[in-house]
């Protein structure tokens, strides 16, 4: 078969065909549906999908013509995976800062527990100086079942130092927080995916007329929303008066897809970082401890 016919088989493909595989790939990637991506890799039919949108779009061809309904979803499709990109981004990274407190903390209840164990002259100072936000009361109370022990073999001191232990596991293997970076990773994946594969062919597209006065009576909404929080600011200090009515300029979807592909580096850079800021950990001490 010659590439032209080829591409006349492809073209077969109907308008509300296409409209159709969008829904699908909308639902597909919609945080509160059952049937979610579970890895990009590996699910072909969701790149049969998103192939047969992006052949319609390449190969239509009367460009000037295309079917603004079609233009409209495709659109509406790519900026909402860029907004959930966006947001699963913004998820990362509140999962790295978690993620390097916890192991602050872990470092900070080792250091704790090893005053408490040698009876430092100031161990109740530190164990009285752990909040109970970022450690349990059970914690907490258990360090001082430790520190007032008069003997160090019995089931209870034991069990005390076990459950101690354990929190300190926990805090350094972030188990849950590396579980969660990676559903989170997966999903980024097929949304980049959507993003950059659809967004470049709709782009060779002219805009419909009707969809350009669409976004610009946006834009008109948006200025005039502006100027009246800038009149009902009046009277405010001056610093927080400029941080309140400036307008937000967002940039333009065109613009979010091409940061897309830098942002897909934050976690690799992030972790990274995370890793060299790791504290050392004395592990003589540690392989004593088991």
């Amino acid at each position: 078969m010659s590439k032209v016919d080829m591409v006349n088989v492809k073209m077969v493909i109907t308008e509300e065909k296409i409209l159709n595989n969008i829904e699908k790939v909308h639902k597909m990637i919609n945080p509160n549906s059952k049937k979610q991506i579970v890895q990009l890799e590996d699910d072909g039919y969701f790149k049969d999908l998103i192939e047969s949108i992006k052949t319609y779009l390449i190969e239509y061809p009367e460009k000037d013509n295309f079917p603004k309904n079609v233009y409209d979803a495709a659109y509406k499709l790519v900026e909402y995976a860029t907004t959930q990109f966006e947001e699963n981004t913004k998820l990362i990274e509140d999962l790295i800062r978690q993620r390097e407190k916890n192991i602050s903390l872990s470092a900070i209840l080792k250091d704790t527990l090893q005053a408490v164990e040698n009876r430092d002259t100031d161990w109740k100072k530190k164990v009285q100086g752990l909040s109970v936000t970022d450690y349990s009361k059970e914690v907490i109370d258990t360090l001082g079942q430790i520190g007032r022990a008069k003997n160090n073999k019995t089931p209870n001191y034991l069990e005390a130092l076990k459950i101690v232990n354990t929190k300190i596991a926990n805090l350094e293997s972030n188990l849950h927080i590396e579980i969660d970076m990676e559903r989170i990773e997966d999903r980024s994946k097929a949304l980049s995916y959507i993003g950059i594969e659809i967004a470049d062919a709709l782009k060779e597209i002219p805009v419909p007329k009707e969809t350009v006065e669409k976004i610009t009576n946006e834009n008109t909404e948006v200025n005039n929303a502006n100027v009246q929080n800038t009149e009902v600011t009046e009277g405010v200090e001056e610093d927080s008066y400029y941080e309140n009515t400036r307008v937000n300029v967002k940039p333009s979807l065109w613009e979010r897809i091409k940061n897309m592909k830098l942002i897909r580096s934050i976690r690799y850079i992030m972790k990274i970082k995370v890793v060299l800021e790791l504290p050392a950990l004395p592990e003589g001490k540690m392989k004593e401890q088991h």
